[in-house]
């Protein structure tokens, strides 16, 4: 693949009001800076030391602003069903709306898709996203063209039944086309659909693949509470017992999304297999999922990241909303106003996100050598006033969780590149990807409805 070098020799001082890294005791730099030396961190620090260190280097200074690293979506998926796909639970949502669009979704709308959905997520900080989706090529093309970060994931359905999804053999050239690409940015893991959309022996293969290439595995798991019997009948186990028993819980770096079900057994084989988990909450509320247990998760030592899931589930793919109703779900669930606080919520979206998919030593935190994935965040709203950096009632991390939009991102930067400035992409068109978008949509939705008015019993579900 082309390595992109647009900054190879470019040198950036951010400045702003606050400067929040996600390291270790979460420190707050106020007046601080972040020098920036090609795609990577050179420097994190007050304001003044390092305008000493780097007198040469180009300032752009955001003022009444929070500097921190681009949030990382650990769930999601590209798609054209916002507002499409309403009001059911998981299993019964899944048959009415969402496999048979997959029946007839065409490549050139998938691709209309992603590129609609990294352009909203890098105006909203969003600087990596986990991506589950189809005809992942033209993601990659979109993802290489507007700059994000992307861990792409292919829906894999290796079922009798579920031959409309992509198959392990497009997995497997998908990796062969696209794994490191864009100067690292994109990355391709195998991916299921989920355990119930494979056979045995398709899992081994995915094992394999994960194994040759060096890659991870993400599959969905433990969302509904009919999993828990579904797994029974079929594996005389538990869900997550049944994962790695088919030997999905082998690889290297596996991510699962959701896991809301989990009994004390599970969460102990999570931990003990350094499992990550994306945890999404706005989703697991819509389908009436249920609430997951984020907190023991955590203080079993299982990485947990925060995700948006996909356009259908959420309706948005805003990462600092998201973190709210993270932190709200959690202290309802425990009914505990104390659950889940707010910088550990903080880290969810940033640096545990990270480890979740195990890419701390590259992105998550505000680190010389890390790449330089940077957001700025407006300080200067009324949802940020009062702006109190210090002392005992300081409110930022708190007011990032619970106050602020994706809308008050001033800034987005991936690998030192400036991709959104005040609230206007600067790495393509937006008008263009809205408009491509809806033409896709309409499209299928017309043969989605075609397809259901010929089969009115839907798809077959495994639940």
């Amino acid at each position: 693949m082309m390595t992109t070098t647009f900054a190879s020799k470019r040198r950036l001082l951010l400045c702003a009001d606050a400067v929040l890294p996600m390291t270790a005791g979460n420190p707050i730099i106020q007046d601080g800076a972040v020098l920036v030396t090609g795609e990577t961190i050179e420097a994190v620090g007050p304001r003044s030391r390092l305008l000493e260190r780097a007198p040469d280097a180009e300032v752009r200074d955001y003022g009444r602003a929070v500097l921190m690293p681009g949030l990382i979506n650990t769930h999601s998926h590209s798609g054209l069903l916002r507002g499409t796909a309403e009001e059911l639970p998981v299993w019964e949502w899944l048959q009415q709306y969402i496999d048979p669009m997959h029946r007839v979704l065409r490549p050139e709308e998938a691709e209309a898709a992603s590129w609609l959905c990294y352009a909203e997520s890098l105006l909203a900080g969003t600087t990596t996203s986990v991506d589950m989706w189809r005809y992942m090529a033209g993601s990659a093309r979109a993802a290489e063209g507007l700059g994000n970060r992307v861990v792409m994931v292919p829906y894999v359905g290796e079922a009798p039944g579920y031959d409309y999804f992509d198959t392990l053999d497009d997995n497997e050239a998908l990796i062969s086309q696209w794994h490191g690409g864009a100067g690292g940015r994109v990355n391709v893991w195998v991916g299921l659909e989920h355990q119930y959309y494979a056979t045995e022996a398709a899992c081994r293969r995915a094992v394999d693949l994960c194994d040759h290439y060096s890659t991870g595995f993400h599959t969905h798991s433990n969302e509904s509470q009919s999993e828990i019997p579904e797994a029974m009948r079929r594996h005389g186990m538990s869900p997550v017992r049944a994962l790695e028993k088919l030997g999905l819980l082998s690889p290297e770096r596996v991510l699962l999304a959701h896991c809301v079900w989990l009994d004390d057994d599970e969460l102990q084989l999570l931990a003990a297999n350094n499992i990550g988990v994306a945890h999404n909450p706005s989703s697991n509320m819509k389908l009436a999922s249920g609430p997951a247990p984020v907190e023991a998760m955590i203080a079993a030592g299982i990485a947990v990241g925060i995700g948006t899931d996909g356009e259908k589930e959420n309706n948005n793919l805003d990462m600092f909303e998201e973190m709210k109703i993270a932190s709200l779900l959690a202290k309802l669930r425990a009914m505990d106003a104390a659950a889940w606080k707010s910088w550990d919520v903080l880290r969810a979206a940033t640096i545990d996100g990270a480890r979740a998919l195990g890419m701390d030593r590259e992105i998550g935190s505000l680190e010389p050598g890390k790449q330089a994935d940077v957001i700025a965040v407006r300080a200067d709203t009324a949802r940020m006033t009062p702006f109190i950096p210090s002392g005992a009632l300081q409110n930022l991390h708190h007011n990032l969780v619970h106050s602020v939009l994706g809308g008050d991102v001033a800034m987005t930067m991936v690998a030192g590149r400036i991709l959104a400035e005040n609230q206007i992409l600067l790495s393509g068109d937006m008008g263009e990807y809205i408009d491509h978008a809806n033409q896709a949509a309409d499209r299928l939705l017309t043969r989605r409805d075609r397809w259901l008015a010929s089969n009115r019993k839907g798809v077959a579900t495994p639940v």
